[in-house]
């Protein structure tokens, strides 16, 4: 019976029968990863760092993560394989095994048990796409927050968290087009633009401006493949928001000249552009109606408004509609005069109808328009004078003389306002004096050979109410003067102004009463101060 084959390879000689398979198997052993080719040999300890080096690497990769097992670990472990395959079959070259079968059984045990960590990494890739997929998944969901947390807020507070979440969803679509989360980006995007376009939803027009323009800017920093149909989506609801915002402020605040002009740069062609000129001409007429309204002096400003924003639009038919709104203008202030007179506003129909007249010359309202002014100044002095408006047309029939003389150092303008209206203008009398308030009635205008200033007047019949404005030459301290009187057929008036000094005691003494005298009747026109 011969004895039985060594335990280990002679350490000099040639190698024991079989050996090279022996190698083989050893190695393809040890590339498992398990060290079952060490373990095949006997040698536990270099099993035992084989076992190690595969457990650092599963506790390196396990759980599987988006970014796999670091590349330093990975490298070492396949070094470590290598190196455990080199020295097996180093080791395996030296070394008897008992049996004949042991070397073919390893060869073919080794082959099979390499599918171990080759199925070990396919699962493992599975596993680690999966955690990317998810991590990717994740992302998406941020974004979705950052929507639905900013579609609650005005957009200029909420834009920021708009652009984070499109950053997202463009990060996605375009960084990585056959993931999941990939795929559910269009979805996501066109809830995004739903989300921000919300006040064009809920046709709050003048807000919807802002976000529909950031849409529309979209397409210069996202793929148009990403956004699709999404790209020029936004131009007809911009249009039609711009369009609708600026015809709301049209005659008011802002005019919506900025948003109307707007539309006709950027959409020139589009249906709203087309109605921005109907839509002002519309507006002029109504407030040129309006002008025969309760309200003149309103629908004069909105008149004005419509002129200015039709004025500044890049639009030559449009900008035409300047006239129409000027024209309406021009009777809106007249109106406005009017009105304020009426209501009593007598400082602001003043300031209002000489603006008129000074502005609008040839009108042929500019005469009556002077003549409400005045009887306005008078008013605001003597209210009485504001009772009803002067006649339009001077009246017919007899005419009475009225000679004012001006018996004051200072020079004088007259107003006066009943059936007939003017004004008239008194030079200052040289040498007269300011009297006291006993001697003015007694003394004015009584000196022999003096002559002075006169102004002459042909009145109709009726009650008239006058203020004497004392001008140039006269101090603060002389104060204009009103009064009222009835003017009959068939006399002569005359008038006399002149200045009273104030008291030592810096008191207001009072007017003496007017006296009319049946054929020669003046009335004393003068001042407390």
């Amino acid at each position: 019976m011969p004895p039985p084959p060594p335990s280990r390879a002679p350490a000099v000689g040639p190698p024991p029968p079989g050996a090279p398979l022996r190698a083989v198997g050893a190695a393809l052993l040890n590339l498992t990863g398990l060290g079952l080719g060490y373990a095949l040999l006997g040698r536990w300890t270099r099993a035992a760092v084989c076992w190690a080096a595969t457990a650092v690497l599963l506790w390196a990769a396990l759980p599987a993560d988006p970014d796999g097992v670091p590349g330093g670990v990975l490298a070492g472990y396949l070094l470590v394989l290598v190196a455990a395959a080199a020295d097996g079959a180093r080791i395996a070259l030296r070394s008897a095994l008992g049996g004949a079968w042991r070397p073919v059984v390893a060869v073919g045990l080794g082959v099979v048990l390499l599918a171990v960590p080759t199925g070990g990494a396919v699962v493992y890739g599975s596993a680690r796409n999966e955690a990317r997929e998810q991590m990717l998944l994740d992302r998406l969901a941020a974004g979705d927050e950052r929507v639905a947390t900013a579609s609650g807020r005005p957009f200029d507070a909420a834009k920021g968290e708009y652009e984070r979440a499109l950053d997202a969803y463009r990060a996605l679509g375009e960084d990585h087009p056959g993931s999941r989360a990939a795929k559910l980006v269009p979805d996501r995007l066109k809830a995004y633009y739903d989300a921000v376009s919300t006040p064009y939803a809920e046709k709050r027009l003048c807000e919807a401006v802002a976000p529909l323009t950031y849409l529309r800017t979209l397409p210069d920093s996202v793929d148009e493949k990403l956004l699709g149909p999404l790209a020029a989506w936004p131009d007809e609801p911009l249009a039609a928001s711009l369009y609708g915002c600026g015809v709301s402020r049209l005659g008011g605040p802002g005019g919506g000249g900025t948003e109307l002009g707007e539309l006709l740069r950027t959409f020139p062609g589009s249906a709203s552009a087309r109605q921005v000129g109907p839509a002002i001409g519309k507006r002029i007429k109504e407030q040129v109606a309006a002008l025969e309204g309760a309200e003149p002096c309103a629908a004069t400003e909105v008149l004005r408004g419509l002129g200015a924003t039709a004025s500044g639009l890049p639009d030559e038919g449009v900008k035409a509609l300047r006239g129409d709104a000027d024209k309406g203008v021009v009777d809106g202030v007249y109106a406005c005069g009017v009105d304020q007179f009426e209501d009593e506003q007598f400082g602001a129909a003043r300031t209002t109808l000489t603006d008129f007249a000074r502005t609008y010359r040839s009108d042929g309202r500019a005469r009556q328009a002077r003549n409400i002014a005045i009887a306005a100044e008078i008013a605001d002095d003597r209210p009485a004078a504001g009772k009803r408006l002067p006649p339009s047309k001077r009246p017919g029939g007899s005419r009475m003389e009225l000679v004012i003389s001006n018996d004051a150092p200072n020079a004088v303008e007259v107003l006066y306002t009943g059936p007939v209206t003017g004004t008239a203008t008194l030079k200052a009398c040289a040498g007269c004096e300011r009297y006291s308030a006993s001697e003015g009635p007694r003394r004015a205008c009584g000196a022999s050979g003096r002559d002075y200033p006169k102004a002459r007047l042909r009145l109709p019949a009726g009650e008239y109410h006058f203020l004497y404005k004392h001008g140039t030459g006269a101090t603060a301290r002389v104060d204009s003067y009103s009064s009222g009187t009835k003017v009959q057929p068939g006399y002569t008036y005359t008038s006399c102004t002149y200045v009273i000094e104030r008291s030592p005691f810096d008191l207001d003494l009072p007017q003496l009463p007017d006296s009319i005298r049946p054929a020669l009747s003046p009335w004393g026109a003068g001042s407390s101060r």
